[in-house]
């Protein structure tokens, strides 16, 4: 890079991911260096020194060709209508069309911090990874999902076809389908499921007393998921744990599965669906030392790597595969995406100017969530305690899961 006062190459800025974080992170960054305050903090004065410009070239990579609105899944995966909604090709996303932000479908294969430098595998060729310079790294890949928790497609055109054929066999499910797992994700994928499909009979099944069972929540909240669910007409059997599934064909020839439970009592069904899976952090590029005993990636409250690592202020990791407390949450990886552009801002006018390094900590916050549940959403926070109504479901998610809001707030519409 240019010496201190004068740049005389951009800075890159290279971001894997492309989901809440990294679009947040890309489009902020995009914002502080044209002189802009960052759209998601739009009454903060931007730094007198930046209000020229400064060269930064903003590269995404991600295994998609666009960004997917991951918990809008349990609607994406019962309505056709949504499901177009959810997934919007990266070319679509006015905030990104900037001769400044390059985009790559592909994924990282490594990252040498040492030497700053990544290597990307092109979801196009099978031509070796491509090594790439960097001057700042951003983390933004998140959780490996499995299939149906989220669609495993990495085009529109494939997830459009992979959601169609998953609603095609809830519809024609005439033994009604079984979802597997009390979590976040079985409760709104059985609550999306019977509001899209209400003559199918939908039964969830979960091995522990109370729904939610691995999360740091008060009994109150989940007692109150629980009365969510049944009141949309979901069954729910409780410490019941599936030991045997055991496929057969019903009297009209169609496929179907017995599930033996650990009473001996049996359920019969079309459809059966794991949502006990767990989430694995998309984190195998980085170096084992950046990892902890779960593969998320340790950091300090900047977001940067620790110090062990060359470069570490050099190397942010957010959202999901971040190790730090709370629940995962979209809104939480769309903010920490804003605050870690400024940080890697903040480290560029350093660089450019001789401007202190003035970073913004990331604090912890208490475990909180908000639950689709039907009509309904289940919400709870330390200062609020639980609420559960039709009114929380407009405010926390609107008609689509959140997708306007997460759009609106980041002003993805809004282009250069």
């Amino acid at each position: 890079m240019g010496s201190v006062g004068v740049a005389t190459q951009p800075f890159r800025v290279l971001i894997a991911g492309g989901a809440y974080g990294g679009v947040s992170a890309a489009i902020n960054l995009l914002d502080l260096s044209l002189g802009r305050p960052a759209r998601l903090e739009p009454d903060k004065a931007p730094a007198e020194e930046a209000r020229g410009g400064v060269p930064v070239r903003i590269h995404i990579v991600d295994e998609r060709d666009g960004y997917y609105h991951t918990i809008g899944s349990p609607m994406a995966l019962s309505s056709p209508e949504y499901a177009k909604k959810a997934w919007r090709k990266y070319n679509d996303i006015a905030a990104l069309q900037h001769p400044n932000v390059r985009i790559t479908q592909g994924s990282l294969t490594k990252i040498d911090p040492d030497r700053k430098l990544a290597s990307i595998k092109l979801s196009t060729a099978d031509s070796e990874p491509l090594e790439e310079p960097y001057d700042f790294f951003i983390a933004a890949t998140g959780l490996r999902r499995v299939w149906p928790v989220v669609p495993q497609s990495l085009t529109k055109e494939s997830y459009l076809t992979e959601t169609a054929g998953h609603i095609a066999n809830i519809s024609a499910a005439s033994h009604g389908t079984v979802i597997i797992g009390g979590g976040a994700v079985g409760i709104e994928m059985a609550a999306e499921t019977k509001l899209y499909h209400p003559s199918t009979k939908v039964t969830l099944v979960h091995s522990r007393a109370s729904l939610l069972s691995s999360e740091p929540l008060p009994d109150e909240t989940k007692d109150a998921a629980l009365t969510a669910l049944r009141d949309a007409g979901v069954d729910v059997l409780l410490s019941q744990r599936v030991t045997s599934t055991e496929p057969s064909i019903g009297p009209d020839g169609r496929a179907l599965q017995t599930l033996t439970l650990q009473d001996g009592s049996q359920l019969v069904a079309s459809n059966v669906i794991s949502a006990i899976s767990r989430s694995v952090p998309a984190t195998a590029y980085l170096p084992k030392a950046a990892l902890d005993a779960d593969g998320l990636v340790k950091i300090d409250p900047f977001f940067n790597f620790l110090p062990l690592h060359p470069h570490n202020t050099s190397h942010l990791a957010i959202g999901d595969l971040a190790s730090w407390p709370g629940i995962k949450r979209c809104g939480a990886a769309i903010a920490m995406g804003t605050r870690a552009a400024e940080n890697v801002f903040a480290h560029v006018l350093s660089q450019c100017h001789g401007k202190p390094v003035e970073l913004r900590e990331w604090p912890e916050y208490p475990a909180m969530i908000g639950l689709a549940v039907g009509r309904k959403a289940v919400v709870y926070d330390p200062q609020g305690g639980t609420k559960c109504s039709e009114e929380m479901m407009r405010v926390y998610f609107g008609e689509d899961l959140g997708f306007q809001q997460c759009w609106d707030y980041q002003k993805l519409d809004e282009g250069w």
